[in-house]
């Protein structure tokens, strides 16, 4: 068992979370976002859980990740399959979890070299 860290300063990784953003190495987003290990991160146009559609999965999809972690905010819920047909398609697997535990379990597979995305949904309204 290894008990050092990896250097991971050329990786996308989640340094910080709460309520209303992220940070990813170091820098504060406060708006729902896609995060890949070798990418900068990009905006998501998710507003809030209730809003997703299958053309949000069907970006995603095109990047071809392994797996996809959707942090669904403060507390878990589960997307219905129809809206991620479309990695269900390229044998993608989705994992639903709320946001806090979605940014540790990206951490831990990006560290583990997995091509793996992570989905976050920041409700603006969650930090007002």
């Amino acid at each position: 068992m290894k008990l050092h860290s990896d250097d991971t300063q050329q990786y996308q990784t989640v340094t910080g979370y709460d309520a209303s953003g992220v940070e990813i190495n170091a820098k504060r987003f406060d708006y729902s976002l896609i995060v890949m290990p070798e990418v900068p991160p990009r905006a998501w146009e998710v507003a809030h859980f209730d809003d997703l559609a299958a053309e949000h999965f069907e970006r995603i999809a095109a990047d071809t990740p392994d797996v996809v972690v959707l942090g669904t905010g403060e507390r878990q819920r589960f997307v219905h399959p129809r809206l991620t047909a479309s990695l269900s398609a390229k044998r993608i697997g989705v994992e639903c979890m709320d946001s806090h535990a979605a940014c540790r379990t990206y951490n831990i597979l990006m560290g583990e070299g997995r091509k793996v995305t992570l989905a976050l949904i920041i409700d603006s309204a969650a930090g007002a």
